[in-house]
């Protein structure tokens, strides 16, 4: 396949194109028609066609790339993969791809490894490269200084705009980027920073003190990586500057590493959303067992919860009895009370996982989703009054149907705003805490609110 033949194809055609032949010629053994296959591919693609591949065809894949693409390949691979890659290979090939991988990278890789496996690679590592590695690995897991790289180019501000292109030149290869230049003083505290457009920009004889900025915006190594992902966000960074508590520039993070971890914690969250325990596996990748494992805790939460609307229910008999339609339309009203609720909580928690919303603001984001639940409860309650009178020809039933659907719509709203507030404001994560307590209190109140609105409009005596 040539380079004009790939660069017909959008993106996704390739991914496709690559993957299917690459196990046909696999199957074939034409093993010069892989290396052939790859050449004009990048190696995030090549990492998805062999992620793609059956756990045999793995390795195979993997060995018939050259040396430097291999590591730039295994750094794009799922830690899954990674780890079955590790244990097929001998060590000597672990040792190379794993002493050329970016700490980071390496780090992150260590993380998902057992503690014997891990313990073994850092014994093959080079001395540089595992006192990298260890600096990393002695933070906390989801730090900046976890997620740091070491592997950055710093310059002295009395230094001539002529040196300073010299010494980038020469460090170059060694860098994550170049694109953002550092200062630091003979302690390896952090005095500036500059870009590398500017340094090009200025004249031979200037110093680097007199082009550098000195108000420089800096993490500390025990900042959370979801504070980080936001600070580059908000200043459009394409790298920040990790210290010490001594303000010694030991790292920095650049925004490949950020859109990792927005892609994480927006997995998180997605996950608590939906009641089930992430972990940092792939969610598809995971045996059957231990996907019904992560997802059974809130549901068991969600079965025992239900069980009060079961019992609200059954304190209700007589009126179901005597008015047996009523019953009917009970899923109907809890089902999108619990929707409306969701709509709520989802804006809400949004708002506050990307700080646009914080809890001095509670009073009028809830007033105002209460509101928008009213509006919600008349448009749907008028449809529905009408769809209840057309399936039982009973108007007072119709009518407490469409009264009890602007209630429950107000109610789901007010909760669905009221209780991410409210696990923020106590420590837990509203995103995972919310969800079932908002089903809870949109079944058992909407059933309450319903069942006895119809005693009083029909007369019903208990």
């Amino acid at each position: 396949m040539s380079i004009s033949t790939v660069s017909s194809f959008s993106r996704q055609e390739l991914r496709e194109l690559v993957r299917s032949q690459l196990k046909m010629l696999l199957d074939q053994q034409n093993f010069q028609g892989v290396k052939t296959l790859l050449v004009p591919v990048q190696p995030a693609d090549i990492a998805e066609a062999i992620e793609g591949l059956p756990e045999a065809m793995q390795a195979i894949a993997f060995r018939l790339l050259s040396k430097d693409e291999a590591i730039e390949v295994y750094e794009n691979l799922d830690s899954s993969v990674q780890q079955t890659l590790i244990e097929d290979f001998k060590r000597q090939d672990v040792q190379d791809i794993v002493d050329k991988m970016s700490p980071d990278d390496r780090a992150r890789l260590f993380d998902e490894l057992p503690a014997k496996v891990v313990r073994r690679l850092l014994t093959q590592l080079s001395p540089q490269e595992r006192q990298a590695t260890a600096l990393l690995l002695g933070y906390e897991a989801d730090t900046a200084g976890r997620i740091m790289t070491p592997e950055y180019i710093a310059l002295k501000e009395g230094w001539t705009i002529a040196r300073a292109l010299e010494h980038i030149r020469n460090r170059a290869e060694m860098s994550e980027t170049v694109y953002y230049l550092f200062v630091t003083d003979v302690a390896r505290r952090l005095t500036g920073i500059l870009s590398l457009r500017h340094l090009v920009m200025a004249q031979p004889e200037q110093t680097i003190g007199e082009i550098m900025t000195r108000e420089v915006v800096s993490i500390q190594t025990d900042t959370d990586q979801e504070e980080v992902a936001q600070l580059i966000q908000r200043y459009d960074f394409l790298a920040v500057p990790v210290v010490d508590t001594e303000q010694r520039l030991v790292g920095i993070i650049t925004v490949d590493d950020v859109i990792d971890i927005l892609e994480e914690e927006a997995t998180e969250d997605i996950y608590a959303l939906g009641g089930v325990q992430s972990g940092g596996d792939n969610y598809f990748q995971t045996n059957l067992l231990e996907v019904a494992r992560k997802r059974v805790v809130w549901l068991s939460v969600l079965l025992l919860t239900n069980t009060v609307t079961t019992w609200v229910i059954r304190s209700q008999q007589e009126i179901l009895e005597q008015v047996v339609v009523l019953a009917a339309f009970i899923p109907l009203l809890i089902g999108t009370g619990g929707n409306v609720g969701a709509q709520s909580s989802t804006v809400v928690i949004r708002g506050i996982n990307t700080n646009e919303l914080d809890n001095s603001e509670a009073f009028n984001v809830i007033r105002r989703e209460a509101i928008a639940g009213a509006f919600l409860g008349i448009m749907l309650g008028v449809v529905v009054t009408g769809w209840a009178y057309l399936l039982q020809g009973n108007l007072a039933v119709s009518i407490i149907v469409g009264v009890s659907l602007v209630a429950i719509a107000i109610l789901a709203s007010t909760a669905g705003a009221a209780l991410p507030f409210l696990f923020s404001a106590i420590g837990f994560d509203p995103a995972l805490m919310s969800a079932p307590f908002i089903t809870t209190i949109v079944d058992v109140l909407g059933v309450l609110i319903y069942l006895n609105l119809a005693r009083q409009l029909l007369h019903i005596s208990p």
